[in-house]
Formats: structure tokens, C-alpha cells, sequence
């Protein structure tokens, strides 16, 4: 087994703004595994919160952890031994998204049914970032008008509180009510048990479908509070990374949102939706500011989801990757080999 690296600048079309900070685009790190000449790719998008900001340092520790011997292991063993080597969460993606790529391409067919999973039915949602009323009401016809796109996800949790959250979502339902779309919310941890109380009532009043991350990471305890009597189901991101999450929250939340970057890859990915709907609980996939070749990756298992927010490579200038497409709304999986992505010439 052969590791190969390349660095792309990922520049956002549009940047996005969330409760923790602004986001113009990223140095994401690829990563291609050769083995008996087939070569896998991945792909990690750095995160500060999954203890990896630079592709510098993600290619150094996967160096590291190659010459610890992994040649002759499986992939749920190297995801394991990653886990133990204490790789960062997006590095351990980006070698387990390759792996799973050399071997589809290895078996010459599409991730999707190495997996045996179904193509998707499920709209993705593409995201607005927080933003006063005027850039909204400027935004959503580029994000809409000709797109297919069936469902907006909104972030709220404004630092500015809940009054802004309000101004912003307002402007929202007032400039997609000639345009036929589904309304969620991610509030990113932005709210506390009163604030998310009152919001999530606000929100089912103007009909949204579901909200997210209502409350910070580390502020479980209080899920059963707004879990009792909720007007929306309640999704938990930040809060649930591993399939051994899931039953701290399973009793206090809707459903489980899992993203490769956050689980370190397709093999955990598969163990969430497992576990999720062994208790019973909604499923959720979203992405981290990736390109179409982690998308690509994603989209092999969407066909299990129950909703879909694959949608960063739509707000990249350009994208460097070709891969899944956006058909009729749906993050489709090609039928090339593997997940299907690949790079563009000029790149």
C-alpha cells in the first residue's frame, strides 16, 4: 500500500456564516491509497473543532500512522487502530473514504452497491449561513431560482440573539414563499433551554421541519427539558460523533446527524445509521465544507438516510472535483467505480 498527497484551496462561492464564525473556504487535504495498482481517494476538510486545522499537519500524522504497519490490515481494523493512534476525526476520514474507494474500484463497482445500499430518494437541503434580512433576501434566488432544490436549511443562533434569529428566518419565509421549498433550521448550539423553548414554538408556527443542534455540545443534560413537549423534532449534530453516542441521547432526542469528517469516515458512518435506527431514531447525513469527492463518498449511503444536507461542493468557486450531481434535487451517486469523483484537468 502506496500513500500519495495533494493539497486544493477550496474558495466558497458564498461564505457561511455560523453561531461559532465566519467560513470563506479551506486547504483541503487529499489523500490516494495504491494498492496492486488501484488507486482509492479521500479527502479531509480541516476543522478546529475535530482537532485538525491544516492539511500540513493531517498529511504529516497520516505519514505517522502508516509506518506504524498497516499494510496487511482490513479497513475496520485501520479505523480502529486510527481511533487508537488518536488521529484526528477529518485525517481518519480522509484514509477511510480512500480504503472504501480502492476497494469498490478494486471490485469495479459503484461504493454505492459494494454497500448493497439503494440510490437516494432523498432531497438534500442546501444551507443559508446567518445573515441580515437584505443579504437574504439577495441570496435565495441564486440559491433557488432554476435549481431543483427542494429544501432550505437556515442557521440561526445569532450572536446578536434571538431577535435577529427572527428578523433573518422572516425574511426567509417571506422570500421562498413563491418558491415551492421545506424549511429547517440549525442553530448550532446558538440557544439555551429557554431560548430554544421559545424558538422552536416560534419556528413550528411558520411551519419548519425540524431543528437542529438547538443546544451547545456539552449541554446534554438539558435535552430532556426542550425534548418534553417539543413542536419539532430535535436532531443532535455536534453532540453525537459515534455510534456509542447514541444511546446517552436516544431517549431525548428525534434523530442523529452523522457527517464523515465528524465519524472519521464511511465505516463509522454505517455504524451510526445502525445504531440510530436500533433505537428507533430518524437519520441525518451533513457535510463540512467538503468538495464533490467527500460528497460523492457520502452519497453511497444516502439511500439508508432519512434526510440529506449534502450540499458544500454547490457553494464551492469552483469545485475541483467531478462527482455526484444534484438531479431533481437529489446528491445522486454516479456509476463509476468507487464514488465516483474525480478530478478536473485543470486541477
Amino acid at each position: 500500500m502506496k500513500l500519495t498527497f495533494k493539497t486544493i484551496h477550496l474558495k466558497k462561492r458564498f461564505p457561511l456564516r455560523i453561531s461559532r464564525g465566519l467560513v470563506t473556504g479551506s486547504d483541503n487535504l487529499f489523500v490516494g491509497v495504491t494498492k496492486n495498482g488501484v488507486t482509492g481517494w479521500g479527502e479531509m476538510a480541516p476543522s478546529s473543532t475535530l482537532g485538525n486545522e491544516s492539511a500540513e499537519d493531517g498529511q504529516r500524522l497520516l505519514e505517522q500512522f502508516f509506518n506504524t504497519g498497516i499494510n496487511q490490515l482490513s479497513i475496520t481494523e485501520i479505523y480502529k487502530k486510527g481511533r487508537e493512534f488518536n488521529l484526528p476525526l477529518c485525517v481518519l476520514a480522509a484514509l477511510d473514504i480512500a480504503l472504501w474507494d480502492q476497494l469498490a474500484k478494486t471490485a469495479k463497482l459503484p461504493l454505492y452497491q459494494l454497500f448493497g445500499i439503494p440510490l437516494p430518494k432523498v432531497a438534500t437541503s442546501v444551507t443559508i449561513g446567518i445573515n441580515p434580512p437584505e443579504v437574504v433576501k439577495e441570496r435565495i434566488p441564486l440559491l433557488l431560482e432554476g435549481t431543483g432544490v427542494r429544501f432550505l436549511k437556515v442557521k440561526l443562533g445569532s450572536k446578536d440573539g434571538i431577535e435577529a434569529d427572527k428578523a433573518m428566518f422572516s425574511q426567509v419565509v417571506e422570500s421562498t414563499k413563491n418558491y415551492n421549498v421545506g424549511l429547517r433550521v440549525d442553530a448550532n448550539g446558538g440557544w439555551d433551554v429557554d431560548q430554544s423553548i421559545l424558538m422552536m414554538k416560534w419556528l413550528a408556527d411558520l411551519g419548519t421541519d425540524y431543528v437542529e443542534q438547538p443546544l451547545v455540545h456539552g449541554r446534554e443534560e438539558d435535552l430532556p427539558f426542550i425534548f418534553k413537549n417539543r413542536p419539532l423534532p430535535i436532531f443532535v449534530d455536534e453532540s453525537c460523533c459515534f455510534s456509542t453516542d447514541i444511546p446517552r441521547w436516544a431517549n431525548s432526542v428525534d434523530g442523529v446527524n452523522l457527517k464523515l469528517m465528524k465519524c472519521g469516515g464511511l465505516t463509522e458512518a454505517l455504524r451510526i445509521i445502525a445504531t440510530a435506527k436500533a433505537f428507533h431514531l430518524k437519520t441525518m447525513i451533513g457535510c463540512m465544507g467538503e468538495s464533490s469527492l467527500s460528497i460523492s463518498a457520502a452519497a453511497a449511503i444516502t439511500g439508508l438516510l432519512d434526510h440529506v444536507d449534502l450540499d458544500s461542493h454547490l457553494n464551492l468557486d469552483p469545485d475541483p472535483f467531478s462527482g455526484a450531481q444534484l438531479i431533481d434535487g437529489v446528491i445522486m451517486p454516479t456509476e463509476r467505480y468507487g464514488h465516483g469523483a474525480i478530478l478536473k484537468e485543470e486541477f
